[in-house]
């Protein structure tokens, strides 16, 4: 679904490039989350899956891309619109301002496709059940809360179905209860649709509880790949200014002073430290 190979970044203006020879591949349903610290690349790596770079931010850029059999460096876009929907960590700079309700603002994408009107009133309906905005249908986008209108730009995206589903802080304005049913609603396509998911999120347990691998940037490379729970939990991620949890931090220091045998996997969630603990 997903194929990068040597893939290069440097924006206009700069020497040190903001992605250096990142490979990574990702498959059909797969989901997927980035960490790393604030110019590791996280964002950059999701304009590039969404052919922003270099057409949007110019640039130098060099590698090979490939999604969904389309080479977005070279499209463009406009050619991945159908394809790949990309929620940025702004929510303001998704909201259209040219409509007056959150129901006619999640059809706006609809519309522009050329749907027919009787297929948009179900899809809208139920990308704004999805985020948890069904009571709120008939408001204007610009009385929404911070957190409301992240959930609002998801929505607007959920609701044309992509393949490729790019989220980039998609909870970072919203509370535990607001960002744990946005991240589910997300975890559901992978399973209902298949859809393909790359998460750039801070909280690591919403990401250990939900994604199948994850994959740590540093300095614009990737320096990890693997199993989201053995990731993780690495002792090296504190050295790249990723800070692990709570969780994982307590039972390291519990295995340390012995007061727990070592485990296989520390924890990461809170579920998974209950578990670990019993």
């Amino acid at each position: 679904m997903i194929e990068v190979n040597d893939l290069s970044y440097t924006y206009p203006g700069t020497t040190r490039p903001a992605l250096d020879k990142v490979s990574l591949r990702l498959g059909e349903g797969e989901f997927v989350g980035v960490v790393g610290a604030n110019g590791s690349g996280k964002s950059t790596l999701c304009y590039a899956l969404a052919g922003f770079l270099p057409t949007l931010y110019q640039g130098e850029c060099h590698g090979q891309v490939q999604v969904a059999g389309l080479d977005p460096i070279r499209a463009g876009p406009s050619a991945l619109a159908g394809t790949v929907g990309f929620v940025f960590q702004d929510p303001f700079s998704q909201i259209s301002g040219a409509r007056f309700s959150l129901e006619e603002e999640v059809a706006f994408g609809l519309e522009n496709l050329g749907l027919p009107r009787e297929q948009m009133a179900g899809r809208v309906k139920e990308a704004l059940a999805l985020v948890g905005l069904s009571d709120l249908a008939g408001r204007s986008p610009f009385e929404l809360s911070g957190g409301e209108q992240q959930r609002l730009a998801l929505a607007s995206i959920l609701v044309l179905q992509p393949q490729i589903l790019l989220l980039d802080e998609p909870t970072s304005q919203l509370d535990p209860v607001g960002a744990k049913k946005v991240i589910e609603s997300v975890d559901a396509l992978t399973a209902e649709r298949r859809t393909t998911v790359l998460l750039i999120e801070q909280r690591l347990e919403w990401m250990a509880a939900h994604a199948d691998r994850a994959i740590v940037l540093d300095a614009g490379r990737v320096v990890a790949d693997g199993p989201a729970r053995e990731i993780l939990t690495a002792p090296s991620l504190d050295a790249l200014g990723v800070r692990r949890t709570r969780y994982t931090l307590a039972a390291e220091s519990a295995v340390g002073r012995r007061l727990i045998p070592s485990p296989d996997h520390l924890p990461v969630t809170l579920e998974q430290a209950a578990v670990l603990l019993r």
